[in-house]
């Protein structure tokens, strides 16, 4: 079945095609979950409460770009919903001096696999970690971070930063290169 057949499948209500596309999408929208909320069963109810508004808005879709990318799109908001609802949401804004004085070491991502990196991710604190998943894996700029998360620009510039600085910290003294 093609994704355009399930998505007429899903505007009828269809019971089959829902679940078709259910399958689908979820293993790969789960690791988008994973990458903001890093409890598994936290992920879980992300994941389900965003394909619920994935059949909720499945007639706004308009089969521009990939049905992939707008499910996503409300994987993220969702989990950028849950962030805010979360008394997690404090930005950790002091950088230590270990954190400070951390090489930047460009090969230490070159031997890194993808669960290895996600789980690093994963470890990162709440802030760092929804800052850098905005901007180095979805692809918004800090102005559109700072709008998502109320915070300002040069919070969500700083944020990132001091996520990548964290990383290369964690990757080198967990050796995973």
């Amino acid at each position: 079945m093609t994704d355009d057949q399930l998505v007429n499948g899903c505007m009828n209500n269809h019971a089959g095609a829902q679940k078709l596309l259910f399958e689908r999408y979820s293993k790969k929208m789960m690791g988008v979950c994973l990458r903001y909320v890093p409890d598994y069963d936290e992920a879980q109810d992300v994941l389900q409460e965003s394909f619920i508004k994935v059949f909720q808005k499945i007639n706004s879709y308009q089969g521009k770009g990939s049905l992939d990318g707008w499910i996503r799109k409300i994987i993220v908001n969702t989990a950028l919903d849950h962030f805010r609802k979360t008394k997690e949401q404090r930005f950790q804004l002091e950088i230590t001096e270990e954190e400070h004085s951390v090489s930047t070491e460009a090969a230490a991502l070159e031997n890194i696999n993808a669960k290895e990196l996600l789980m690093v991710i994963q470890a990162l604190p709440v802030g760092f970690r929804t800052v850098f998943n905005l901007y180095a894996i979805e692809g918004y700029s800090h102005k559109e971070i700072a709008v998502m998360l109320g915070i300002t620009e040069s919070t969500s510039k700083s944020q990132y930063a001091r996520a990548r600085v964290h990383l290369q910290k964690n990757i080198i003294t967990e050796q995973i290169i």
